[in-house]
């Protein structure tokens, strides 16, 4: 069972989050960078979401941090400036369009791949807050378990997908990509999920080692 943030860390995690949302916001109005007005409004509405669940089930203090943080990447993604020769001619000049390994890796995709373990995460602290196993016991990490958390966080990454098409029908230019760059954004939240999966397992392993007896003789299993 992961410790439940107090409200008092929650609040601390909302002011940082409407002090970089409110700078963010006014950089995209005088640059007039209307498709991050957008991404503004999603990210509203993402924190009102955690917020919801916090309420619901109960969610960590690191987990909350992480989305705080993961929202401090888009804004910086879409509004600092980057030199031409990181970024191909094709796309703006900004750090969401920053090729880290050309042809392979680019800011945008490790964003996506963060996010979508974020969620995850999210939705594994959340079942283990409101399921029950058949012992009454709370749900292990098992391989079926935590396929379902993946699975939950590649759906929202596709939602993200979705969001970014709508950008492309509205607005007459965006950071968006073509269809290669929405497939290596899908791969990107695949590999997120699989591998937030793996370090929930990875912890819950280690806990429960912790938690053993250590006289091998006392164990009644």
């Amino acid at each position: 069972m992961h410790p439940i943030a107090t409200r008092k860390q929650l609040n601390r995690v909302l002011i940082f989050s409407i002090g970089y949302l409110t700078v963010a916001a006014g950089f995209i109005i005088a640059g007039k960078n209307y498709e991050f007005l957008l991404y503004l409004a999603v990210m509203s509405v993402i924190i009102l979401a955690v917020i919801g669940v916090y309420k619901r089930a109960g969610l960590s203090r690191s987990l909350l941090w992480g989305f705080s943080f993961w929202g401090v990447l888009h804004m910086v993604g879409g509004l600092t400036p980057i030199p031409d020769h990181w970024h191909t001619s094709d796309t703006t000049g900004v750090l969401y369009n920053w090729r880290i390994i050309p042809g392979y890796l680019k800011y945008d995709q490790l964003v996506h791949g963060f996010g979508v373990g974020l969620v995850t995460w999210l939705y594994w602290e959340a079942l283990v807050v409101r399921v029950r196993g058949q012992d009454g016991n709370p749900i292990r990490p098992t391989l079926g378990m935590l396929s379902i958390c993946a699975t939950a966080g590649m759906g929202f990454g596709a939602l993200n997908e979705v969001i970014e098409f709508f950008a492309v029908l509205i607005l007459p230019k965006t950071n968006v990509g073509d269809y290669e760059n929405t497939g290596w954004d899908l791969f990107a939240n695949l590999v997120g999920a699989i591998v937030t999966a793996l370090i929930i397992r990875g912890v819950w392993n280690a806990r429960q080692s912790k938690q053993a007896p250590s006289d091998p003789t006392t164990d009644e299993s």
